[in-house]
């Protein structure tokens, strides 16, 4: 029987980093990995940044939806269509908001019996927990049917904090496994049971944030990403997209985590959906968005 592993995690947490980890260690062993994505808008855009490492056959991307609820269907139907293959194992990365406790509830019911039941793992921002002020229910959510807990962020902070963190996650979550990225043995994921916790429940509504994304014009200069990632206002937690840099023949992914740590790097490959920038979070609207992007252009 083939397992499914959920990823969940708060936006920027590092759920992209584990799943190319996870995508590269069992492609070396042997496994066969099938890929979703879900996003608020764009899943294409994340999923483009895998094939360097996984067929594009073997990834589906959903975007638009909330996959612990409205979107619950359609994720059941992507699981029930994947091929089957040999020692296949299945990767479903969540959106950074997604109710956690919701996802595995409504994902467990309806999957056909080639496969066992859903594990979740959660991704831990050891430096951000639960700091989040308004959103520290939401974060603490995504850890309360975990079976596993992977540490992130942790190389800059104290092993007092550290220390602090774990003491946190085992009150939230008793039974979860806690390691860090280094120490993890993958080949302890399919050997994983489901949690037996039972979880808090979650005002649905702190789980949907608005979304929304803008095209982006020809850009002279990459400083004038960092800048406009910059200038975008911090309610809006999460900033990605995909630019062209004029001169350039390859095209540029950029990001802004949640703590406001920009990262530029080159895209895979042609964007399917164009240049864009995408936003998440409360106070997102593509007319602000749109004004910020020409009061930094109008300088070039």
């Amino acid at each position: 029987m083939e397992a499914i592993i959920t990823i969940v995690g708060f936006l920027g947490a590092g759920k992209t980093t584990l799943l190319k980890y996870l995508i590269e260690k069992f492609s070396d062993k042997g496994w066969s990995p099938f890929v979703i994505l879900n996003d608020y808008e764009y899943a294409y855009i994340d999923a483009q940044q895998l094939t360097t490492q996984i067929d594009l056959k073997n990834i589906k991307a959903l975007s638009g939806s909330c996959i612990c609820c409205n979107g619950i269907e359609e994720l059941r139907n992507a699981v029930n269509r994947i091929p089957k293959r040999e020692n296949g194992i299945t990767f479903i990365e969540a959106n950074g908001t997604t109710d956690a406790c919701r996802l595995v509830e409504f994902l467990g019911v309806g999957i056909n019996d080639r496969f066992l039941p859903p594990i979740q793992i959660s991704v831990i921002d050891v430096k951000n927990w639960q700091k989040r002020e308004a959103h520290n229910e939401l974060e603490a959510n995504q850890i309360q049917v975990s079976s596993l807990l992977i540490l992130s962020h942790i190389e800059t902070i104290s092993k007092k904090r550290k220390t602090a963190v774990i003491q946190d996650l085992k009150q939230k979550n008793p039974t979860a496994k806690i390691v860090t990225l280094k120490d993890l043995d993958i080949l302890l994921l399919p050997e994983l049971l489901p949690s037996k916790n039972l979880s808090k429940i979650l005002e649905h509504q702190k789980a949907h944030w608005s979304s929304c994304s803008i095209d982006l014009p020809l850009i002279s200069d990459k400083k004038y990403i960092n800048e406009i990632c910059k200038s975008i206002p911090k309610s809006i937690l999460r900033i990605k997209g995909c630019a062209k840099i004029k001169g350039d023949d390859n095209y540029t992914f950029f990001e802004r985590k949640p703590d406001g740590e920009v990262f530029i790097r080159p895209f895979n490959g042609i964007p399917i959906t164009g240049t864009k920038l995408l936003s998440i979070g409360p106070g997102s609207d593509p007319l602000i968005l749109d004004k910020i992007i020409q009061s930094i252009l109008i300088k070039e």
